[in-house]
């Protein structure tokens, strides 16, 4: 939560970032940075670089208008929201002797540093009215959404609209969104006494345990021993949750849109109401890697209904024998082939992770098992590798350990 310093943190954090990057570059040492209007933001003897930020408005938050911050009010109680703001700078340039060309050069090293700088850091927001006594009163830092600096456009309109409010001549400018601003409000929450009964005799809320009479799945994963991976692999065993899954013979069907027809999986009488245990068949040929939307058909007594579907992530293995290695070549770069499982179609996206980089996989006219990829610029070392197809990643971490941790195995080494 903030105090009501938190417009003026902001305002100084980022005059703070602008002076501090125009002091590292030598072509623009001594450049000022002035919060003025920009009708007085020029003085008239004025003939240096020059950098001017004003906060031409405040507007409310919507999102935060009516939300009590987390963690300030206990349940049934209701604190009183905050003041979220959002505010808006307009960012001018100007360059010595008033030459236009050194006002562009400044403006674009401005916006670049802003640019690289989406989110205020803590100890920036905290260092921000530093050589002032109220730097210690200064909270900003700690309220718990972040403050996010975003380009806001404006139309020819509504520069024209804000240059008339100056009663200045316009000025090339970068228009800025500062969000979200949290001051908290000075009003006491309300903290109501604890129920002590709920009903006459203290029965609680009455629970129907049965919503739909009709087969239903509510949930499919892996066995606890597996943690909690997000996604399945070929042969995998399914644990699948629901009711009224019970019946003479039960059908699962799993439907991917690069398949011609969903691929149904026959499990006969082997169920009870509350869910089942599946084994997905280990066939590379005729799955992909990818979402599947699952169903389950359930027939009892002579008729079949169809249950709802719910999402199920297959992910692909990378079956290349370990260790994975890969040389630098002349150019400095490396040629990597993996084979996986399932086989990729070429209408599928898959790419490589590398540590924190992506390689697309290089195309390849029909259903393959080997991928190949080109590090450019490749650097020695050993990386954590993911493969990613349809968006799916293989399984680079260990959930069944605690911490989870890497696996050792998913790794490449370029030599």
């Amino acid at each position: 939560m903030s105090n009501t310093l938190a417009i003026a943190a902001v305002s100084a954090t980022l005059r703070n970032l602008l002076a501090q990057a125009c002091n590292a570059d030598p072509d623009l040492a001594g450049t000022g940075v002035t919060m003025r209007p920009p009708d007085k933001a020029r003085d008239a003897n004025g003939d240096g670089n020059q950098l001017n930020l004003f906060l031409y408005q405040t507007a409310i938050d919507a999102a935060w208008r009516n939300r009590s911050l987390p963690g300030q009010a206990a349940p049934g109680e209701v604190g009183p929201a905050p003041l979220p703001l959002t505010l808006y700078y307009l960012l001018t340039a100007y360059g010595q002797n008033n030459d236009d060309v050194f006002s562009h050069l400044l403006l674009g090293r401005a916006m670049r540093v802003l640019h690289d700088h989406p989110v205020l850091g803590a100890d920036e927001i905290a260092a921000s009215l530093n050589g002032n006594n109220l730097q210690e009163q200064v909270d900003l830092q700690r309220q718990v959404e972040r403050v996010r600096i975003t380009p806001q456009p404006l139309t020819l309109d509504e520069l024209s609209k804000l240059w008339t409010t100056f009663q200045t001549q316009y000025r090339l400018s970068a228009a800025y969104q500062v969000s979200v601003v949290l001051i908290e409000s000075a009003r006491p929450l309300k903290a109501p006494l604890p129920v002590l009964a709920r009903g006459r005799g203290d029965p609680g809320p009455a629970v129907r345990p049965d919503p739909t009479p009709f087969p239903a799945l509510t949930a499919a994963g892996l066995p606890p021993d597996q943690g909690k991976r997000p996604s399945a692999l070929p042969g995998d065993i399914l644990v699948f949750e629901g009711h009224h899954l019970d019946g003479d013979d039960l059908t699962v069907s799993f439907a991917n849109p690069r398949l011609p027809a969903p691929i149904p999986v026959p499990l006969g009488a082997n169920t009870t109401a509350d869910g089942f245990r599946l084994t997905l068949p280990d066939a590379p040929d005729a799955w992909v890697a990818g979402l599947y939307r699952v169903h389950a058909a359930v027939t009892a007594g002579g008729e079949t209904r169809t249950t709802n579907e719910i999402p199920l992530a297959l992910a692909p293995a990378i079956t290349t024998p370990r260790p994975i290695t890969a040389a630098r070549e002349g150019a400095g770069d490396a040629t990597l082939t993996l084979t996986c499982a399932p086989q990729v179609r070429p209408e599928q996206p898959a790419v490589l992770l590398l540590g924190d980089r992506e390689i697309a996989a290089e195309p390849h006219a029909a259903p393959t098992d080997r991928l190949t990829f080109v590090v450019r610029a490749a650097v020695p070392g050993t990386y954590p590798a993911r493969l990613r197809v349809d968006g799916v990643d293989s399984i680079l971490i260990d959930y069944t350990a605690s911490p989870p941790t890497f696996r050792q195995t998913e790794q490449v080494t370029i030599t």
